[in-house]
This record gives C-alpha cells, sequence and structure tokens, in this order.
C-alpha cells in the first residue's frame, strides 16, 4: 500500500496556507470540480479515499457526482493528501494541461472553466489568480451569451409584438365589421320577437278560452259519470237485494217455511218477551184492575211524567247502550271498519277486527243480545280465515257489494216492531236504518262501552 507523503502534505498545506480563495467558485467550475474528482474517483482504493467518502466507492462516476458532490468538494478543500492523489490521477488523464498550468501559462485555446477547475484541484502557484481569472472569464462568456440571447429574445418579441399588432387591427376591423352585420340582425331579431310575443299572448288567450271551454266540458262529463255510477251501484244493490231474496224464499221454501213465518214468529217472541218485561217492569199484581185505578193522578212519592223525561240520557252516554241492549230480542249490528278506524286506526286490519270482536263477545255474554259484526269484503283477495267468537255473528260483503249496503239489507229484512240498534258513524248509513225503522248510535258510544267491558 503506498505510504502518504508527510513532506509533501506538509508543503501543500504550506501553499494553500500562502495562498486562498476570498470568494466561492463559481457554479460552473463547481461542477467541473466535482466532475474531475467523480472520474478520479474510481481509480483509487478504497484505503486511499477519506473515511467520508468511502461508502461512495462503488457509485458510478454520475451517481457519484449527483448524490457526493459536496462531500467530494468538502474533502478536497480540507484533506491536501486526497487532493494530491486526485491532482495525480488528473495530470495523467490530462498530463499538457497540467504541464502547462506547472509552468504558469495555462493554453490560451483551453476552456477557461477547464483551466479554473484544473487549477483548482492541481494548485501551481498562483493558482488563486488563474481560479479568478477563468472564472471570470466564464462569467464574463456567461454574461456575452445571456446578452446574445437576450437580444435574440428580444428581436423575437419585437416581431411578434409587430405581428400581434398587424392581426389586432386586422381583428379589430373584422370585428367592427361583424359587429354592425350583428347590430343589424339584432334589430331584425328584436321586431321578430316583439311580433312573435304578440303572437304567443294571442295564443296564450286563445288557449285559455279552451282549457276554460275543455274544464266545463270535462266536468259535466264528470257528474254525468258520477250520476250514472250511482245509479248503476243503486240498480246492481236493488239487485243483488232481489237476488238474495229470491235466494232465502228458495231455502224457506225447500225447509219448509217461509220468511213471513219466521219473521212473524220472532215479532210474535219479541212481543211476548216485552209483555213479561214490561210485567216486571211495572210489577203488576195478578189481581184485576179496579175502576178506582182508571183515573189518572199522581200519588205520593210516585214519578210523574217530567221527572221520567228528567232522566233520559244524553247520545254519548254508554248507559244508553245498555238500555237498548236491554230491550227484549235486541239486535245489536255493527259496521266493523268504522268503529275500528274511529278507535284505533294505527293497527293493522287483522289485529282491529280481533280486538272489536273479543269486545262485542263480552258485551254479547253480558246483555245476552244479538250481535252481527259487518266488515267491508268487496276488496279482499281471498277469503278470511277467522272463527267467530261466541255469541257474535261475523260478515263479510260479497264482491260488488258495500258493508253499508250489507248493513241496510239486515235492517230491512228484520220485522217491524224488532228493536235494532246500528253503530256507525257514516252519516248516510244512520240516515238510511233510521228510515227503516232501527235505532242509530254513534261508533264513540260503542268503544266507551267496550272500554268498560275490558
Amino acid at each position: 500500500m503506498e505510504q502518504p507523503d508527510n513532506g509533501a502534505e506538509s508543503a501543500g498545506a504550506a501553499g494553500d496556507a500562502a495562498e486562498a480563495l476570498d470568494r466561492p467558485l463559481p457554479e460552473g467550475v463547481r461542477r467541473r470540480v466535482v466532475a474531475l474528482v467523480s472520474d478520479a474517483f474510481g481509480g483509487l482504493t478504497v484505503a486511499e479515499l477519506p473515511a467520508q467518502l468511502r461508502q461512495y466507492a462503488r457509485f458510478t462516476p454520475t451517481r457519484r457526482a449527483k448524490f457526493a458532490g459536496n462531500a467530494m468538494a468538502a474533502a478536497l478543500e480540507s484533506d491536501p493528501l486526497f487532493r494530491q492523489r486526485i491532482g495525480e490521477r488528473f495530470g495523467k488523464a490530462q498530463p499538457e494541461l497540467a504541464a502547462a498550468l506547472e509552468s504558469g501559462a495555462p493554453p490560451a485555446a483551453a476552456d477557461p472553466v477547464d483551466v479554473a477547475a484544473a487549477a483548482y484541484v492541481l494548485r501551481p502557484p498562483g493558482w488563486v489568480k488563474m481560479v479568478a481569472a477563468a472564472g471570470e472569464e466564464a462569467l464574463r462568456a456567461d454574461a456575452e451569451r445571456a446578452d446574445e440571447a437576450g437580444r435574440r429574445e428580444l428581436d423575437r418579441l419585437r416581431e411578434e409584438l409587430a405581428e400581434a399588432r398587424g392581426q389586432i387591427r386586422s381583428e379589430t376591423d373584422r370585428l367592427r365589421t361583424e359587429l354592425e352585420g350583428a347590430r343589424k340582425e339584432s334589430e331584425s331579431l328584436h321586431r321578430k320577437l316583439r311580433s312573435a310575443q304578440a303572437d304567443v299572448k294571442r295564443g296564450e288567450a286563445a288557449l285559455r278560452r279552451r282549457e276554460a271551454e275543455i274544464d266545463g266540458i270535462r266536468a259535466q262529463a264528470a257528474a254525468q259519470v258520477s250520476a250514472a255510477e250511482s245509479e248503476t251501484r243503486r240498480l246492481k244493490a236493488r239487485l243483488a237485494e232481489a237476488e238474495s231474496a229470491v235466494e232465502a224464499g228458495r231455502r224457506a221454501a225447500r225447509e219448509g217455511r217461509s220468511i213471513e213465518d219466521m219473521r212473524l214468529r220472532l215479532l210474535l217472541d219479541t212481543v211476548l218477551d216485552a209483555a213479561q218485561g214490561l210485567r216486571r217492569e211495572l210489577a203488576l199484581p195478578p189481581a184485576g184492575i179496579h175502576p178506582a185505578d182508571t183515573v189518572e193522578a199522581v200519588e205520593p212519592g210516585r214519578m210523574s211524567p217530567k221527572d221520567i223525561a228528567a232522566r233520559a240520557l244524553s247520545e254519548t252516554d254508554p248507559a244508553l247502550l245498555d238500555q237498548l241492549l236491554a230491550l227484549p230480542q235486541a239486535h245489536l249490528v255493527v259496521d266493523g271498519y268504522n268503529v275500528t278506524k274511529t278507535g284505533y286506526p294505527t293497527m293493522p286490519l287483522e289485529k282491529q277486527r280481533l280486538r272489536l270482536l273479543g269486545g262485542l263477545s263480552m258485551l254479547a255474554a253480558r246483555s245476552g243480545a244479538e250481535i252481527t259484526c259487518v266488515f267491508d269484503g268487496a276488496e279482499l283477495a281471498a277469503p278470511v280465515l277467522l272463527a267467530p267468537p261466541r255469541g257474535v255473528r261475523v260478515l263479510f260483503s260479497k264482491a260488488g257489494v258495500t258493508a253499508d249496503e250489507l248493513i241496510r239489507q239486515l235492517v230491512r229484512a228484520e220485522p217491524p216492531g224488532r228493536p235494532v240498534v246500528v253503530v256507525s258513524t257514516d252519516r248516510e248509513v244512520a240516515d238510511g236504518v233510521a228510515k227503516a225503522g232501527a235505532r242509530p248510535v254513534a261508533s264513540a258510544l260503542l268503544l266507551k262501552r267496550l272500554s268498560r267491558v275490558s
């Protein structure tokens, strides 16, 4: 292994102390110095390299200059032995330039940047002046190149400015011509627009008149259609009632009895029960009536007709329903969905039916009255699977027949004189059953009564 030359190192250190740069290297000279060190770097062994540069020994010259440039520049400045070894490698690579620098006469035709970089590495006598002169020459050349480039750029910009001015003038003339044409066209379009707006207004007025006429025709047609549909429903209901009556007559004939016999028998039972109830209510003695009993008078302790009228119940008192159901052979007909949607409309229909039928079952057990609950089944996709509770008759209307029509049929089927109570808030249903002799009550009244039962 080559041993360090201590004498040469001392001499180099003394020379460096004698001469030193008073300003940083120009950037071009610094890059050329790093390139020289990187090229000569590969010819040295790992032991000949400073410790901080050994990690870059396997790098290529390009990567070494890129990643270790600052480290190599610092080692070249601070390590005279490393600088001497780099100088020896450079002297072998470019002996003519190295010899000229050692003699103090650098070739005039050489690149100033190359001369400055070689002088910085070799450090011959007067190298600081060489580096400064080469740096000034490089800066002057850069400035001249920059001036030349600036002049060329200025000439190019002047040409472009003149061309742009010519284009602007021609474009301005063209735009003026187009603007004049556009102004004339705009005036023509404005005239056409005003004419079109007047036509549109006349068309809108005519359209409004036509729409008003069409609305009137539609209203008349809708009224006619509604009347026809109402008449059709009424005729269908009458037809259904007639068919039901015919079928009931046939069924009664087959069973050996008629509907009138059944109604008379039911009416007779009603009269008998009413007579027995009246006997119990009046507490009639078994003895006959005496003539003095026929004279009208008010006995002590007895209530007058005025007192009895004062005991009348309001239409919202649940006791009224109890009085009606206490009549002999009373029949309670319930409009099912009208009651459930008044009392608990948020529940599903199945749960509404079950809740209402449960309350009616307990009411039937307590009152002993006949109870029929009617549901609208006209829109059912399939038959309802339902086991009627004890004491309650459950009916669904057939297709084409509403629950209101079925209720009216049930009321008309009863014999005159039998107490029939219909529960529904529907005014049309209430008025219809009242004309047939039934007693309508509101759904809220039944709901209050069922709340007491439950």
